[in-house]
């Protein structure tokens, strides 16, 4: 159903839309982990997740869960840019891949016990590119908590709530944030200085994050670490979060590396020699690798 005015009070209707796709998909499951973001907005007794959205407005679109895990459906509401709103809701919650494949390359894998433990568990990205850059620089060297804590600070401080959701500030006015400001906020020195600069550098047209989506897993990369503050740890995190790449692994994170220790009952964390031996059963793949060993020490199961 397309959106459409109330004549009499001149107020835009919420258009409405359905999706269906073929399970297991765990929208619960979903949404407990987004709650480790504070700024993602969650109607948990109503399985209805409410995401920014922006392309010629900015809107909450709410989606709420009305199938089962096996027989996932949804409903999709919102107030603009209908078509091109729900195909931003498809790609954050991948609704259009099937995780019955992924499922059954990892069935007879090294990680068949944590794929049956956390089944139907999707990749789900963040709202934008620019949104996942910015977040993983703050996310640097920094324990969850605080790390969450301190990009709720930065957006409800410097973006913009809309409907009740919150926007990352747009890169001017990152760029043109004044550095003392973010100190006051807790941020250090350095990690204040690359978040300025990334928003001068997208302002000037220097990094363009949609040309640059278009690029193969290397190139991003490459380009992407030669930006002051971005290393390939934060590389590889918008690769999966920002573009939803498939074949992602992040052998130096620390939640990885413990995952890992846990599952292959290891005494200490495992040789990269050892992590490139199991990811050749892992590909191409890998990224829910990665997202399901971060999900097991994230519920200690």
């Amino acid at each position: 159903m397309g959106a459409c005015y109330n004549q009499k009070k001149g107020v835009k209707q919420m258009w409405q839309h359905e999706i269906n796709i073929k399970g297991p998909y765990d929208f619960e499951r979903v949404l407990d982990r987004m709650r480790l973001d504070p700024l993602v907005v969650i109607d948990q007794a109503n399985l209805r997740l409410s995401l920014p959205v922006e392309i010629e407005h900015k809107q909450a679109v709410h989606i709420t869960f009305t199938g089962s895990v096996d027989s996932p459906s949804f409903k999709v509401e919102g107030k603009h840019d209908q078509q091109a709103a729900i195909q931003v809701v498809k790609r954050v919650l991948q609704l259009e891949r099937g995780l019955h494949e992924i499922h059954a390359h990892f069935k007879d894998s090294s990680l068949k016990a944590i794929f049956e433990e956390h089944a139907g568990t999707p990749l789900v990205l963040e709202p934008t590119p620019y949104s996942c850059l910015l977040k993983s620089v703050i996310h640097q060297q920094l324990n969850m908590s605080f790390a969450a804590t301190l990009t709720e600070r930065f957006v409800k401080t410097f973006g913009e709530q809309v409907d009740g959701v919150w926007f990352y500030p747009d890169p001017e006015k990152v760029a043109d944030i004044p550095l003392e400001k973010l100190r006051e906020m807790q941020f250090s020195q350095r990690k204040a200085e690359y978040l300025i600069g990334i928003g001068e550098k997208i302002t000037s047209g220097e990094l363009d994050l949609n040309a640059l989506s278009q690029e193969d897993d290397g190139e991003v990369i490459k380009q992407l670490v030669k930006i002051r503050g971005i290393g390939p740890w934060t590389a590889q995190s918008v690769l999966l979060f920002g573009f939803g790449r498939m074949d992602i692994f992040l052998p130096a994170d620390i939640g990885i590396q413990n995952a890992l220790k846990k599952h292959f009952q290891l005494d200490d964390k495992p040789a990269l020699d050892d992590m490139e031996v199991w990811l050749k059963d892992w590909r191409p793949c890998s990224s829910y690798a990665s997202l399901y060993l971060w999900r097991s020490i994230e519920t200690g199961k």
